[in-house]
C-alpha cells in the first residue's frame, strides 16, 4: 500500500472526524482523481503527438485526445478537432503522481512559492498550474522531443461538501500553499 493512500486511510480520516461532525463514516470525503491535461492553442498533430507522448511518459498511462465542442472562427478551429490531451488518475497511480509531485517537482520548480488558494475555488475541485514540465526526470533525456510543452494543468478532484474540507485535505497532505499576507 503506497504511503500516502495509508495516511489517508488512518491518520487524516481520523482528524476529519475530530474536525468536522458526521453522522455516518461513507460522508468522510476522499480524493477521487487527479486529471492530468496540456491544451493547445495550435492544433498539428506533431505538438498533440508529443504533447501525449510527455503525459504517457510523466504518469505511465495511456492518455487520451481531447476534441472541441464548438467551433471557434478567431483560433480557426473546427469543432470535433483534437485541441489538447489528458489523463485521468485514480487509485494507487493518483497515489504515486501526487508523491512525486510533492516530494521530486515542487522542490525543483525555480522561484516556488507556493499555490495559491482562490476565493472562486469549488468545494471539491483544486486546480494549478506546472509551467516547467522539465522537472519531470523521464522528459529530461528526451529535451529534443518536448522542447516546447505547454503548460500543465492538475486538478485534485474530491468528493467534499464544503470549501474547508477540501483546504483540510489538501494541508493535510502537506501541499505547499502561498502565505496570505
Amino acid at each position: 500500500m503506497h504511503f500516502l493512500k495509508y495516511f489517508c486511510i488512518k491518520a487524516l480520516r481520523h482528524d476529519l472526524i475530530n474536525k468536522f461532525l458526521y453522522n455516518h463514516t461513507k460522508e468522510l470525503p476522499k480524493l477521487k482523481k487527479i486529471i492530468l491535461n496540456f491544451g493547445s492553442k495550435t492544433t498539428g498533430m506533431k505538438n498533440l503527438a508529443a504533447n501525449l507522448l510527455a503525459l504517457e511518459l510523466i504518469t505511465n498511462q495511456k492518455g487520451i485526445l481531447t476534441t472541441t465542442k464548438h467551433s471557434n472562427i478567431i483560433l480557426k478551429i473546427r469543432k470535433g478537432n483534437p485541441t489538447g490531451c489528458k489523463v485521468t488518475l485514480r487509485g494507487s497511480n493518483m497515489f504515486h503522481f501526487l508523491s512525486k509531485t510533492l516530494i521530486e517537482i515542487f522542490p525543483k520548480v525555480k522561484d516556488f512559492k507556493g499555490l495559491t488558494l482562490t476565493k472562486k475555488m469549488k468545494k471539491n475541485v483544486f486546480s494549478y498550474e506546472l509551467h516547467e514540465t522539465f522537472s519531470f526526470h523521464e522528459l529530461e533525456e528526451h529535451y529534443y522531443l518536448f522542447h516546447n510543452l505547454p503548460k500543465l494543468d492538475v486538478t485534485v478532484v474530491t468528493d467534499s461538501k464544503i470549501k474547508e474540507e477540501l483546504v483540510f485535505i489538501l494541508k493535510s497532505l502537506q501541499i505547499p500553499f502561498k502565505r496570505n499576507n
